[in-house]
């Protein structure tokens, strides 16, 4: 329930506050007082886009709070996946900043106007002229059946199938795509593949080539240099395997007199034997070293292949050519695996299938059965309303294809008159038509919703007299379930009232400022009097004024 809503510094409200109870209230004031601002302001705590245009003094911020009791409404699961701070009175504040900028916060909790929308259509249903509309609308329709065969969360659960259904539809058709572009390369990437398999690569293999290669392409550099270092070792003049073995001897000779010649000579021992060791090592390679042209051909071919390899892929290592190996394989792998795949998606959008016609179906076996109550009602009510020859038929048909509100197909067809033919709804019907059919219908509603305020901008548009009288007792049993406000300029509308404001423009300095006050029984007969007689109010007013609200 709205209970209260201050606004400062918005359009002509400088500074305004007003406290709201329970019951049926109306708000009255002469056309162009500001009734439409009031709206306006509550619509931006409602979610609604800000405008620069609407600050009053453009230096300063618009605030515009409003306070909702929310005991009752199970909404606390909403505070808490949104991270907001639960209260039975939650505030919700909406600023414009002078530069434009809009901020909004439930409970002193900064959101985001998505947020703030969905919990206010929890709390509010605001109905203006425009929205009379809504009636000719497909979504509308079905939300009115839907409320009343009380079936929401199958609703819900439909919707999600075919979010879900719809992305899998996707998924598949992307699999498709790829099947088709990856059929075009899989010759081609099993040419590569086999190309490169049959090269049978190894991780370091080209340095080990490179390696060989250099080496026998330099075999008889290597062989002169090793040739000549085994002479020089072993000439019987000045070899140096001659004079280090007379050098040992002389060390050898000294090396019982002193620890310290002792040490030179084991020093030098193990110098020798590492002497020998590498001449040893140098004779094998020398009689190892032999040129095999053949070899040195293939090794040019191998390499002269890696090369190619390298070249034709734009790599530069083995390394790059196995990743690419790889790759291809899992490439000519997800092709010929692709069938299954594809398959395997297949049966999931039928099991998806099957489940959303299973919904679909009962969601239009549950609004076929309501719709004969309320064709009653919104009959029996638009009797009360002065429309009592007013037919419905509301047709309701299964189709083929699943749309966002099952596999319905819906027609609202109406008939105001005796003897005239059912014509649809949004061709028929006057706009007073449609403003009684939208009360009618929202009455009905008011036994299944649980919102807890609605209001009604001006829905008594166009009627007058005892019509006027019905409608008004209408929003009363409305009144009874929820809070009712209503902004009407007839008073037999007004009189029907608990509560009455009226909304009234003011005067101060070079100043023109809207402001709303509460009505005492004294000023509510006033306002009736000149809502029924004009500013000059007469005696029979002032009876008649008395007379509607008795």
């Amino acid at each position: 329930m709205l209970t209260s809503l201050t606004i400062h510094n918005y359009a002509l409200i400088e500074e305004l506050h007003v406290d709201f109870t329970e019951g049926l209230t109306m708000i009255t004031g002469e056309t162009g007082a500001g009734k439409s601002i009031l709206l306006g302001a509550l619509g931006l705590v409602l979610g609604n886009r800000a405008d620069l245009n609407s600050l009053k003094d453009i230096s300063k911020k618009c605030v515009i709070e409003a306070v909702f009791r929310i005991d009752n409404y199970n909404l606390s699961s909403f505070f808490q996946e949104e991270n907001i701070d639960f209260e039975l009175e939650t505030i919700i504040r909406r600023e414009i900043l002078p530069g434009g900028k809009s901020r909004a916060f439930i409970n002193d909790t900064p959101v985001n106007l998505t947020v703030l929308s969905a919990l206010n259509s929890f709390l509010i249903d605001v109905h203006s002229q425009n929205q009379t509309l809504a009636i000719t609308q497909k979504d509308f329709q079905f939300e009115i059946l839907d409320a009343l065969a009380n079936h929401k969360p199958k609703v819900e659960s439909y919707k999600r199938g075919l979010v879900l259904f719809k992305n899998l539809q996707k998924e598949y058709s992307e699999l498709l795509t790829q099947q088709n572009k990856a059929n075009e390369q899989h010759d081609y990437n099993s040419f590569l593949f086999n190309e490169l398999a049959i090269a049978n690569l190894k991780e370091t293999e080209q340095e080990e080539l490179e390696e060989l290669l250099e080496r026998l392409n330099h075999i008889e550099v290597i062989k002169q240099n090793l040739g000549d270092a085994i002479q020089l070792s072993e000439n019987e003049e000045i070899g140096i395997d001659l004079s280090l073995k007379k050098f040992k001897i002389n060390i050898q000779r000294i090396s019982s007199y002193a620890r310290d010649y002792e040490d030179i000579y084991n020093r030098f021992e193990s110098i020798f034997i590492e002497y020998q060791d590498i001449l040893s090592e140098i004779e094998n390679a020398f009689e190892k070293l032999d040129v095999d042209p053949l070899e040195i051909e293939n090794l040019n071919q191998r390499l002269q292949l890696i090369y190619s390899l390298q070249k034709k892929h734009h790599l530069n290592s083995i390394s790059d050519l196995l990743v690419l190996q790889d790759e291809l394989a899992e490439k000519i792998k997800i092709v010929e695996n692709a069938s299954e795949v594809i398959k395997e998606k297949e049966l999931e959008i039928k099991n998806v299938e099957v489940q959303l016609n299973q919904l679909a179906l009962e969601i239009h076996q549950k609004r076929l059965i309501v719709i004969p109550d309320l064709t009653s009602q919104l009959e029996f009510i638009l009797k009360q309303l002065g429309m009592p020859n007013a037919q419905f038929q509301i047709v309701l048909n299964l189709i083929e294809t699943f749309s966002s509100n099952g596999k319905d197909e819906i027609e609202w067809l109406f008939s105001a008159n005796k003897g005239s033919n059912l014509g649809e709804l949004r061709k028929v019907a006057s706009g007073g038509e449609m403003s009684r059919i939208m009360l009618a219908i929202k009455s009905v509603l008011s036994n299944y919703s649980k919102l807890p305020t609605i209001i009604f901008d001006e829905i008594d548009t166009g009627i007058s007299g005892e019509v006027a009288n019905k409608m008004a007792e209408i929003m009363q049993q409305m009144a009874s379930n929820m809070q009712v406000i209503t902004i009407t300029h007839l008073p037999q509308i007004a009189a029907k009232g608990v509560h009455h404001f009226k909304v009234f423009k003011m005067d101060e300095m070079d100043k023109t400022k809207t402001q709303i006050r509460k009505l005492s029984k004294e000023e509510r007969i006033e306002e009736l009097a000149e809502m029924l007689g004009g500013k000059l109010i007469s005696a029979s007013a002032i009876e008649h004024a008395k007379e509607l609200l008795n």
